[in-house]
């Protein structure tokens, strides 16, 4: 049986390192926001702390506005060595690849109304190489089916996570990052449902 892997993780709002309740980040509710951790230290600071233990592996994800700065400062530390999520599209993801992450992580471009673009992942792929892409897969549960999340897992997509699924997005990605948006940050574990499911 193959080991467990540590990924962590860097994720930013409004510059700040937060561990965020999943499903509570509305830009329009702002005030419902929900978090069990906020960090006094300089996003920078994991960073290096990934890059001391070699954390391979580990995201920065861009919360919404605010925090591209905090961003790049997190990739300037440990140079190749953390990937790039939050608002990435086929226009900026060589601008975060020259900013030194390994690689980027989408979702929300890949879902233009909420449905499935299928062209615009060949698009990216062919631009920086499926083995530059990271497709992220937040999801929640709905009629017993897990459905991929986006904007902030605000919004259900037309995609189902299953086995075709994931097989057709697997042609034009390097991996997935795969997590249950409602067990988001609520520091109870992984959803044994979702990974049952995979």
């Amino acid at each position: 049986m193959p080991k467990t892997k540590f990924r962590p993780c860097i994720d930013l709002h409004n510059g700040q390192v937060k561990q965020i309740v999943g499903g509570s980040l509305n830009e329009s509710n702002p005030s419902g926001l929900k978090t069990n951790f906020v960090s006094s230290e300089k996003p920078s600071y994991y960073a290096n702390l990934y890059k001391q233990y070699n954390l391979t592996g580990a995201h920065v994800i861009k919360l919404g506005h605010g925090n591209d700065e905090a961003a790049k400062e997190c990739l300037a530390a440990w140079p190749g060595g953390l990937q790039i999520g939050g608002g990435i599209t086929l226009e900026n993801a060589e601008e975060w690849l020259n900013a030194s992450a390994e690689k980027i992580i989408v979702t929300s471009y890949l879902f233009p109304d909420a449905k499935f673009s299928l062209s615009r992942l060949q698009d990216l792929s062919a631009k920086i190489g499926k083995e530059k892409i990271v497709v992220d897969i937040s999801c929640r549960k709905k009629n017993n089916k897990w459905i991929i999340a986006m904007n902030k897992w605000q919004t259900l997509t037309d995609m189902e996570v299953n086995e075709e699924s994931l097989e057709l997005l697997s042609n034009y990605c390097s991996e997935f990052l795969i997590h249950a948006a409602d067990v988001e940050g609520l520091c109870q574990g992984i959803d044994s449902e979702l990974v049952e499911c995979m």
